[in-house]
């Protein structure tokens, strides 16, 4: 288990992190989302000894954190670290060999990847000569070659098309499923939403909300109904009591002050074909949060 408590850091006058707490737990998928410069890679950084924290702890299976630790986590940074005249398959070698896998191993974990993620047919071709989405296809693989107990992945997805993208988030589950943990920053809410069992949603250094999905569509502070009516008279919307968010022919979605009373006059007013909740997405929630 991963657990970070109170980190702080600061550029001279800026402040980068103000106490950010957060636990990812054995086979949780944990999804880091924030504007730019909100505080994950920086974050990210600090897990991974690239930088130092000002004050707060990484721990690691409730022990801090050190070199040899970190050895043993699949880390992918923001800055893409490969060697450009080096082949595809080489370098997830050399790769491996610098965790100190045997080499059999590091070509059986080598291989494996290269057909997951699709680069087998450019094993043997310079890094420098793939497109930009399969170098960063080649990143992943280098993160994930030595078969980490943790892994860190800094914008994992971006720059991939939506093949890549189902081929490795299918690679990740499998490693959550195997009790890896996973913390992975996304400026791509919806795969976060489909794929993150708990979620991190950090402004200007600071958690401004953690939980599952769940959790923070249960903390939202402007609840929607969604109503459906047949059989009612044109304006009927505008007599329901509340808020309303959006209409469309015959459904409406509202802020209700009582959900109930918007139930009593819906059925006044015609015939309720759907009436329910919405769940909002976490696109809404990211918004409503760090407003």
């Amino acid at each position: 288990m991963l657990r970070i408590d109170e980190l702080r850091k600061r550029y001279g006058e800026k402040v980068a992190l103000d106490g950010v707490s957060l636990t990812v737990r054995p086979g949780e998928m944990f999804g880091f989302v924030g504007a730019n410069g909100a505080g994950k890679t920086t974050t990210m950084r600090i897990v991974m000894g690239v930088l130092q924290q000002d004050g707060g702890e990484v721990r690691w299976e409730d022990r801090p954190i050190d070199f040899a630790v970190r050895r043993r986590f699949g880390y992918m940074p923001e800055e893409r670290g490969l060697y450009a005249k080096m082949r595809v398959r080489e370098q997830l070698e050399y790769f491996g060999r610098l965790h100190g896998m045997a080499p059999a191993r590091v070509r059986r974990s080598a291989d494996d990847l290269l057909e997951r993620l699709g680069l087998t047919e450019r094993r043997d071709t310079e890094v420098e000569r793939l497109s930009l989405g399969n170098q960063q296809r080649v990143q992943l693989a280098v993160a994930l070659v030595h078969e980490p107990e943790m892994l860190i992945l800094d914008e994992p997805f971006s720059g991939l098309d939506p093949i890549a993208v189902d081929a490795l988030a299918e690679v990740l589950l499998e490693r959550t499923a195997a009790g890896v943990p996973v913390v992975f920053s996304s400026h791509q809410l919806e795969l976060v939403e489909r794929l993150c069992d708990s979620v991190g949603i950090i402004a200007s250094g600071r958690m401004v909300a953690v939980g599952t999905v769940a959790e923070l569509r249960g903390r939202e502070r402007h609840k929607r109904l969604r109503v459906v009516l047949s059989d009612a008279e044109p304006g009927w919307a505008d007599r329901l009591p509340g808020t309303i968010v959006a209409k469309d022919g015959d459904e409406v979605i509202l802020e209700p002050a009582d959900d109930q009373e918007v139930l009593r006059q819906a059925m006044r007013l015609g015939r309720v074909e759907q009436f329910g909740w919405v769940e909002p997405k976490l696109t809404e929630i990211f918004r409503e949060v760090v407003a």
